[in-house]
């Protein structure tokens, strides 16, 4: 329980940093005065969850597959398998805009934006999309980092990142008369800085990254694409079901859509422990995995629940006082101010039943199941979310629409603990490790294809 606490609360440090800039990049926009500049935010930030969901899928497959080979002390593997991932999150980064940028017009029109608004969400889109790889690749190294368990240094380019971004926004944003453009601008350079940290840390400090080369990408690139695929497909369900939300809100007007914009940038500030408790849990139940210790992953999962729950009642606590601060300070008024009434209330209850789904998908990939969890992703972001969703919207208007989301929550979150703690119930005691004989001949072949040996 003490390393569930301290992995998840040193993460969440780094996290948070990112999204408490990205909490101060939404104020300084709703400064400007214009509701169309908060909603084009809305409307980008809709778009580059899709991105990001496969940058964070990426890294989820690495960081199980790291924290594996680390439990059974295969350190040449770790390095291997984090190379690999990282050459892929480059290569992905290239790909990705090329097919994006053309249909964007189309892509933004999808989610309702219209006029002036969808041509300010198309300029940020033009300038963030570019550092794609950056960002992919400091995900994949973060996540190395961690599944080592050093817990401070997986923050620290997180904190970088949220320093720079913290310094350029309101400088570009008001100093240079930037607007919407100067936060992109502001958001890439603390990519690049993000990038520089981790990448400084992964080669210098843990040595948990070595020179790429054909046989390295050939031998593990499947084994990462069957724990990743399915962790981007999953990862890609969260957008959908934003998207989906995104039309749902729109019906209710400009004023909702600022609204969900500005709890788009405050939820992740108040429950980025749970972002980082679903991080850490992952590299924890990997490793010991790994070393065949059944008894310790099923405390680290229990653990892990029961510190999602307790940070979650002090989180509602805090949100249901400060509600009417919260409001204030972003002058919200209307159907904006009604959203946030409603976060701050017992919808932030929701939190702890994707959370709770979170952990149990964190637990599948590490434990050799990554298939489960874009089943229940896709279930829970589509069918469900429809279901849930329209009933109450149909019942209840915008009120309806936040209980549906908060019932279909519950509901997988149900699902997924049961189907996790059965796989628990079932593993083996034994560490699944490979004969030292097909060690030797992986490593000889390697190492010739290499041109020295790497492993012994």
């Amino acid at each position: 329980m003490r390393h569930v606490t301290v992995m998840s609360f040193t993460s969440s440090i780094g996290i948070m940093a990112i999204y408490l800039v990205d909490f101060f990049d939404i104020f300084f926009i709703s400064l400007l005065g214009h509701r169309e500049v908060a909603a084009a935010a809305g409307y980008a930030s809709t778009l580059l969850f899709f991105v990001s969901a496969m940058n964070i899928g990426l890294s989820v497959g690495a960081g199980a597959l790291i924290a594996q080979e680390l439990g059974r002390a295969q350190a040449w593997y770790a390095r291997s398998i984090a190379t690999t991932s990282a050459v892929f999150a480059a290569s992905l980064g290239i790909i990705l805009p090329i097919i994006l940028i053309p249909f964007l017009p189309f892509l933004i029109s999808l989610l309702g934006a219209e006029g002036e608004v969808a041509e300010m969400a198309r300029g940020y889109l033009l300038i963030v999309l570019p550092a794609t790889g950056l960002s992919g690749m400091s995900m994949v190294f973060v996540a190395a980092i961690r599944a080592n368990g050093a817990a401070a240094w997986a923050m620290y380019p997180s904190l970088a990142g949220a320093l720079v971004n913290l310094v350029f926004d309101p400088l570009m944003i008001f100093g240079l008369g930037m607007d919407l453009p100067g936060a992109a601008t502001a958001t890439v350079l603390a990519r690049i800085a993000t990038f520089g940290l981790a990448f400084y840390a992964v080669t210098r400090h843990f040595d948990l990254v070595c020179r790429p080369n054909r046989a390295i990408l050939h031998r593990y690139m499947r084994d990462i694409m069957s724990y990743s695929l399915p962790a981007v497909v999953s990862n890609l369900s969260a957008p959908v079901a934003m998207a989906l939300v995104t039309r749902f809100i729109t019906v209710f007007g400009p004023e909702a859509v600022a609204g969900m914009a500005i709890i788009g940038r405050l939820s992740p500030v108040v429950f980025s422990v749970v972002s980082a408790l679903s991080g850490s849990i992952g590299a924890i139940i990997g490793q010991n995995y790994g070393a065949g210790r059944v008894d310790r992953v099923s405390e680290a999962y229990l653990g892990a629940m029961k510190f999602l729950g307790v940070y979650i009642a002090i989180a509602m606590i805090i949100l249901v006082l400060l509600r009417d601060v919260l409001a204030d300070a972003f002058g919200a008024q209307g159907q904006t101010r009604e959203m946030l009434f409603i976060f701050c209330g017992p919808y932030a209850l929701i939190a702890f039943f994707n959370g709770a789904l979170f952990i149990s998908c964190a637990a599948f990939n590490s434990l050799g199941h990554p298939r489960i969890s874009p089943s229940l992703g896709w279930a829970k972001s589509t069918i469900g979310l429809f279901f849930f969703v329209s009933i109450g919207t149909h019942l209840y208007g915008m009120q309806g629409l936040a209980y549906g989301l908060l019932l279909n929550a519950a509901l997988f979150a149900a699902i997924a603990n049961w189907m996790s703690l059965r796989i628990i119930r079932k593993l083996p005691t034994q560490p699944h490790l490979a004969s030292t004989d097909t060690f030797q001949q992986e490593d000889r072949q390697i190492a010739v294809e290499y041109g020295k040996p790497l492993y012994s």
